[in-house]
């Protein structure tokens, strides 16, 4: 096996830098520096091809990323609005750019959702110029999707062979929780988008130790963290260590560089927060999901520590401890290979371990600052940290989250394999390969048996043809077309089993605050966010703090925009059927987890005069405000916040705002944290003094407070 050292890359802008001290002499542009290793050679300009590329490689790549587009977009408009709590907050933001800024739900600036705002600020200048819609929405969402596989190619490219890159965009892109959330309207879509830039820069860095590149990945972390706060750095620390160890420079260069990259990071993350905290409260928002008001606060409690040990103050209750059950299921380290949550993720997190294990040893004999050996290192880093937060994490857990996990595992696979496939003449690596492949159809075999009476067929076919593909790649002496077909046939077989949870997802509605993807999955461990059957029932519980399950019934199929705000009154947008726990149920009460339906009568009531008011209306919990938001086009308040348990506003508060004229109507029956709910909020307190001082109408179901004219004593 050849232990040829990286060369170090040319500067792809033109003039190459000299060599810093400990970096190999770089070899001229289009060479190959090592002899059958892709993972030795020189990065290029990947999305120009290389002089050495067959002439497949750009059409290759060119359809991978419109058969990635198409894909994502197909039936994209079947979700509707999605997660009516992020479009209500990107409707008010399209109209109010103080709302735009701080991510308020309403555009009378109440209160914010409980995330920074950046995952809002791309779907808000879409709605701002083009209209309010669910593709308005929607197809930014898409569109990162298709910048993450295509900055995800060019990561692993610049080191392995075409193959490898194109392999790793495929198992990115066909990844059921990649097509599930790079089609919807939480903030993970982009939160994905940019810590793979931040890894494809901080592999940048490597190649010569260029500072400028290391800048990047630092400002990539944060406005990651601006995206979805602390998860952002779950992988800065392998990204720091491997700098600091395998930087082509002197060891007191790579620490400075790193100190210039974390101000970066600081500038780009921080510059919000510190508009925010300096505002004063008074004229702002409130911060939605903190108890005092505090971004802060809301960072590292709700947000933050809270999700590691389960004291969720605002929350609707934690999780167990390791090894426990609890709320949000079990913490441990088959997680992310149990129940529902293996369907989502984890088919080829198998083969991603063994090929990271395969990688190591491989370039176990390469100098410090070989540049194969750091990919594998940042990529199996950035996965294992993640990975290990996820599993043992006590607080609220929800399944789609492992979508940060996705790109590591395609560029592991894509690197391992095709460096696997380089060495198969040695009979170790042969059997490696072919044991990879038989471990990855026995593992997709079992995920597929766990939902009942699906593909049937898909299976047996999945374990057998990869049992025989196992065999074919060893078998050298059959000659190079045995090979061939069974490297074809391997690769098949391992994306068999995603690409049908992906087109299950692509054709099925995806609605509210808890989304999973591909079928319904029975036996799934305990908590929350397990999946129901076709038009079945979800749990209770709300955003980020929520249960219950998703049905994928003709319930489930709304036309484009509605989600649940249907002036007809129709039915839900997420599968589930009327008055099931947790649901909007009938007359409008709403639950916590996918708000209600409007009736035309409804909506028409709230729409006389609101031009008058602040707020038109108010009601308790965030979805349920999104709703009847969504369906007038005016600001609706949401008391409590998502769960209804924020102390925002008070009850002297509202009261002043009832006096002064600022709100119009009062949703009753909502459910929230109120003053015996988690964190003590006032929405009880609302709630109470409203009904016991106005007098409810029913209108189309919805129980309705003309908060203009009191009841008489």
């Amino acid at each position: 096996m050849s232990t040829a050292p990286t060369p170090a890359a040319p500067d792809p802008g033109g003039s190459a830098a000299p060599a810093a001290e400990g970096a190999p002499a770089a070899a001229p542009p289009g060479t190959d520096a090592g002899a059958g290793r892709g993972r030795v050679r020189v990065p290029g300009r990947p999305w120009r091809g290389r002089p050495e590329d067959p002439a497949w490689v750009r059409p290759a790549l060119l359809a991978l990323l419109a058969a990635t587009a198409l894909l994502y977009l197909w039936n994209l408009d079947s979700s509707g609005y999605a997660n009516s709590f992020y479009s209500a907050a990107v409707q008010a933001g399209s109209e109010s750019w103080k709302a735009f800024f701080f991510g308020s739900s309403d555009a009378a600036n109440s209160i914010t959702v409980d995330k920074p705002p950046a995952a809002l600020w791309p779907m808000a200048l879409s709605v701002r110029l083009f209209g309010l819609g669910s593709w308005q929405i929607l197809v930014p969402e898409v569109l990162m999707g298709v910048a993450t596989v295509a900055v995800l190619y060019a990561a692993v490219r610049r080191r392995f062979t075409p193959a490898a890159g194109l392999i790793a965009g495929a198992v990115l892109a066909l990844t059921p929780v990649a097509a599930l959330m790079f089609r919807f309207n939480n903030p993970d879509a982009l939160l994905a988008l940019l810590m793979t830039a931040a890894v494809y820069c901080v592999l940048r860095a490597l190649e010569q130790a260029r500072t400028g590149w290391l800048l990047a990945a630092g400002a990539a972390v944060g406005l990651a963290f601006l995206t979805k706060t602390l998860q952002a750095f779950l992988i800065l620390p392998p990204l720091a260590v491997v700098y600091a160890v395998c930087a082509p420079t002197r060891l007191r260069r790579r620490l400075g560089q790193l100190a210039l990259a974390a101000a970066a990071l600081l500038v780009s993350g921080g510059w919000w927060v510190a508009v925010v905290e300096l505002w004063p409260a008074s004229s702002r928002p409130y911060i939605g999901g903190s108890q005092g008001n505090s971004f802060l606060e809301l960072t590292f409690g709700y947000n933050g520590f809270g999700r590691i040990n389960g004291n969720e103050v605002g929350s609707v209750g934690g999780g167990g401890g390791p090894g426990g059950g609890g709320r949000w299921g079990e913490t441990g380290l088959d997680r992310l290979f149990a129940g529902n949550t293996g369907g989502q993720i984890a088919w080829l997190l198998p083969a991603a371990l063994v090929l990271l294990a395969a990688g190591l040893v491989l370039t176990r004999a390469a100098r410090r600052t070989d540049t194969a050996r750091a990919a594998f290192l940042v990529w199996g880093g950035a996965l294992l940290s993640t990975a290990a937060v996820f599993s043992f994490m006590a607080g609220i857990f929800h399944e789609y989250y492992t979508v940060a996990l996705a790109p590591s595992i395609a560029a592991l696979v894509g690197m391992g394999a095709t460096m696997l496939w380089e060495e198969r003449a040695r009979w170790p690596w042969a059997v490696c390969l072919a044991g990879t492949v038989a471990l990855t159809a026995w593992w997709s075999s079992r995920l597929l048996d766990r939902a009942e009476n699906y593909l049937p067929w898909l299976s047996p076919a999945v374990l057998a043809a990869g049992l025989l593909a196992a065999v074919g790649l060893t078998a050298v002496r059959l000659g190079r077309r045995v090979v061939l077909a069974s490297a074809g046939l391997a690769l098949a077989v391992s994306l068999a089993g995603p690409a049908a949870y992906a087109a299950t997802t692509v054709n099925s509605a995806h609605t509210g605050s808890l989304v999973t993807a591909g079928p319904a999955v029975s036996g799934t461990r305990g908590g929350p966010g397990g999946q129901g059957g076709p038009g079945g029932q979800g749990g209770p519980g709300g955003q980020d703090g929520a249960a219950g399950g998703r049905g994928q019934g003709p319930r489930g199929m709304l036309p484009p925009g509605q989600d649940g705000t249907r002036p007809d009154g129709g039915g839900r947008g997420d599968g589930r059927q009327d008055d099931g726990p947790g649901t909007g149920g009938r007359g409008g009460t709403g639950g916590l987890l996918g708000g209600t339906r409007v009736g035309e009568e409804a909506r028409s009531l709230l729409l006389q005069d609101a031009g008058s008011y602040t707020w038109a209306a108010a009601a308790v919990g965030a979805q349920n405000a999104a709703s009847f938001q969504l369906a007038t086009g005016e600001p609706v308040m949401p008391v409590g916040g998502f769960n209804g348990s924020d102390p925002s506003p008070t009850l002297e508060q509202f009261q002043g705002y009832v006096a002064d004229g600022r709100v119009h109507w009062f949703v009753g029956g909502g459910e929230g944290g109120g003053r015996g709910g988690p964190g003590g909020g006032t929405s009880t307190e609302i709630s109470s003094w409203v009904a016991e001082n106005f007098t409810a109408v029913s209108v189309d179901g919805t129980t309705l407070y003309d908060l203009s004219a009191p009841a008489a004593s």
